[in-house]
């Protein structure tokens, strides 16, 4: 078991910066492949960034490459998701997630056994 506490977000203006912070507790953080999803209003949860144990091999969706950046630092059971240059399009609930079975991180949401509480990016034009 391991339980995932998001902290992070809010409102910014387009072309603003906002970093997300998943940290966890209960089990083996850095066995785990970690990941964002978002979901915005009357859509489907979608995926973001993914990144294995070890931090290396990072793994984006195409919307967010070039302007997010997932990391994770074990020592600290915690993982990020820098955001640069958002838009109004990347306004959702984000969550972290935590899958304890495939190392690398997938972009697959039912490969993730754990999932924090949510939080909101509102990203005005």
């Amino acid at each position: 078991q391991v339980q995932l506490l998001q902290s992070g977000g809010g409102l910014v203006q387009a072309g603003g910066s906002l970093r997300l912070t998943c940290a966890a507790s209960g089990s083996t953080f850095s066995g785990y492949a970690m990941g964002w999803f978002r979901q915005a209003p009357g859509k489907d949860r979608e995926f973001v960034a993914a990144i294995n144990w070890s931090g290396r091999s990072p793994n984006y969706a195409d919307s967010a490459k070039g302007r997010f950046t997932i990391s994770r630092d074990n020592a600290k059971n915690t993982v990020y998701l820098q955001m640069n240059s958002l838009k109004p399009e990347d306004t959702a609930v984000y969550y972290c997630a935590a899958d304890p079975r495939t190392p690398w991180g997938t972009p697959r949401a039912a490969d993730y056994d754990y999932w924090g509480q949510g939080t909101q990016v509102t990203v005005s034009s």
